[in-house]
């Protein structure tokens, strides 16, 4: 019998919050482990839901699983779902999107400090023999410094509060601003993208990857940025045009990088931006902390069975 839940795919260690949401609920699910559509095809005929980490999910999956009317993804991005096609096959698309809220804002937060105070880069010189602080100079005080922030959804907000705490001001960039839910703290002032870009001395990325979005920090916006800036990315690779960002960091365009994202991961060891001293990549765990690798497992599980039951769901990514 087809299971109406099926784990298309997850690299979890187990699956076991699941199957006890999926208990409680009298639903049966099975687990399998997908990498190519055509095993998605073969492997999960008959699901109604789709709990999916990677495989990509477009028309082709959708004509050949006609029973297949939602995917909830474990995460945040629905990347690699087509959404177009979703909604063109009545398949309903929901996300994981509070989850690991803080610790991304807590993420792009060390790695600001790291960059700033320039730890990773002096705990290699001491390891090297060299203990003398001013190899990091110039470092400039926190306190009073411009963050500009882009994206102010729950994450951006959370790492507003973060660094209004240390006394910056904190100025910040929204596409969807105008939509009808979307309000800005009262402390957090909303200006261009152009003049977050010429005024910050940090620039936080925490907005989706879209067309609108995809290489929008590219040569022309890192010129507009100071050369003293720092570039914080805990969003989505494809938002920063990474060749850009290796030249602007060669010819001192920009003061550093710190990235838990990039384009193509995992980052290739010999990545020209691997050889700037002045750039730190964590490689995508913004996310993770233990809490949050149990929350996401149990909401996207319990959005799964809000589905099957015909009740509202509580994170929808399109409209049907």
């Amino acid at each position: 019998m087809n299971e109406p839940i099926i784990i298309c795919d997850c690299d979890h260690k187990n699956v076991d919050i699941e199957a006890q949401v999926f208990k409680s609920a009298g639903i049966e699910y099975s687990w399998h482990h997908c990498v190519k559509q055509e095993d998605v095809i073969k492997e999960c005929q008959g699901a109604t839901v789709f709990l999916n980490q990677y495989a990509y999910m477009d028309k082709k999956i959708f004509e050949a699983i006609p029973s297949l009317k939602c995917i909830v993804r474990y995460g945040v991005g629905v990347d690699n779902v087509n959404l177009e096609d979703a909604t063109s096959y009545g398949v309903q698309v929901c996300n994981v999107p509070d989850y690991g809220t803080n610790e991304v804002a807590d993420q792009a937060l060390a790695l600001m400090m790291d960059l700033i105070r320039k730890v990773s880069f002096v705990n290699t010189r001491v390891r090297q023999g060299k203990w003398d602080y001013r190899e990091t100079i110039p470092v400039h005080r926190i306190t009073g410094s411009t963050v500009g922030i882009i994206g102010l959804g729950r994450i951006g907000t959370q790492f507003a509060k973060r660094v209004k705490a240390l006394g910056c001001r904190v100025i910040a960039y929204d596409i969807a601003f105008n939509g009808p839910d979307r309000v800005f703290p009262e402390d957090v002032e909303k200006v261009s993208l152009d003049t977050l870009l010429k005024e910050s001395d940090i620039v936080s990325l925490h907005c989706s990857l879209n067309n609108e979005t995809r290489n929008m920090i590219d040569e022309q916006a890192i010129l507009k940025m100071k050369n003293t800036a720092y570039l914080v990315n805990v969003a989505r690779g494809g938002i920063i045009d990474e060749d850009a960002l290796d030249k602007a960091l060669t010819e001192g365009l920009l003061a550093g990088a710190g990235l838990d994202v990039v384009k193509s991961e995992h980052l290739d060891s010999d990545s020209p931006l691997l050889k700037h001293d002045n750039f730190i990549v964590s490689p995508h765990m913004a996310w993770y902390s233990e809490e949050a690798a149990l929350d996401l497992k149990r909401k996207a599980a319990e959005e799964a069975v809000r589905f099957i039951n015909g009740e509202k769901v509580s994170y929808p990514v399109n409209k049907l």
